[in-house]
């Protein structure tokens, strides 16, 4: 059956108690982004690049202009695109300061997605290898980890730094995969931003949207199935995904 064909092509949105059918084999992996799929931190992030481009006395980028071209991309890479005369050494300091705001904004709001940890719970237990794929840098990852009690389910932690090509590419989610000793055809993506969404139909793998960032019909453009968050999720409602 093809992917046009599937009845849950596109974006079907999954209910808690929805049941589609056998679950996979756990040689699958699982990879997930972070931001907005791990912890829903987009509005902060958001807000961030907000105070950021105050202080520096720069036009506040609008809603659009961050989902569609900030969103899911390394601070840096964003930087230098946004304050073009920086040099090397201004750019890690914006960067730091960009993550400050971040932090300081999003710290009393920071938890994990809905029915994420009891999900991860079940895969683990499955035996299924779960890595992090982030443009993030591990300083954000600790920041992330060090406040909720998830690393121990994660095999990998891919950052932005360890990869030349930034999503888009799907080179993070391939060297995930790498990591984990898996197949493309055999590893889950979970994402939410456009950029990390079509980097992993690139990298060839089977990719679950998350709407944090954007609406379910947009997620569901790129996505083949798409959630709202993680309650009632398990390995048997992912089986649709491994159904040729």
């Amino acid at each position: 059956m093809s992917d046009k064909q599937h009845p849950n092509y596109n974006g079907k949105v999954l209910s808690s108690g929805e049941d589609l059918g056998e679950a996979p084999e756990a040689s699958i992996a699982a990879i997930f982004d972070m931001d907005g799929t791990l912890i829903d931190n987009t509005p902060f992030h958001y807000k961030a690049w907000q105070l950021l481009f105050k202080k520096y006395n720069m036009p506040e980028p609008s809603r659009e202009t961050y989902k569609g071209e900030i969103s899911g991309v390394p601070i840096a890479n964003t930087v230098r695109r946004y304050f073009a005369d920086a040099d090397e050494s201004l750019i890690k300091t914006i960067s730091h300061e960009k993550q400050a705001f971040y932090q300081q904004e999003f710290l009393p709001y920071l938890r994990p997605i809905t029915g994420l940890e009891n999900f991860l719970a079940e895969l683990k237990d499955a035996g299924v290898k779960m890595a992090v794929a982030t443009s993030s840098d591990m300083a954000d990852v600790d920041f992330i980890f060090d406040t909720i009690p998830i690393r121990q389910y994660f095999d990998a932690i891919i950052t932005g730094d360890m990869v030349s090509e930034p999503k888009p590419s799907p080179q993070i989610f391939l060297k995930a995969a790498e990591q984990l000793n898996a197949r493309p055809e055999n590893c889950l993506v979970f994402e939410d931003s456009t950029a990390g969404l079509k980097a992993g139909n690139d990298a060839g793998m089977k990719v679950v949207g998350i709407t944090t960032a954007h609406p379910a019909e947009t997620v569901a453009k790129a996505a083949r199935l798409v959630i709202n968050d993680y309650a009632g999720m398990s390995l048997q409602k992912l089986a649709v995904l491994f159904d040729e």
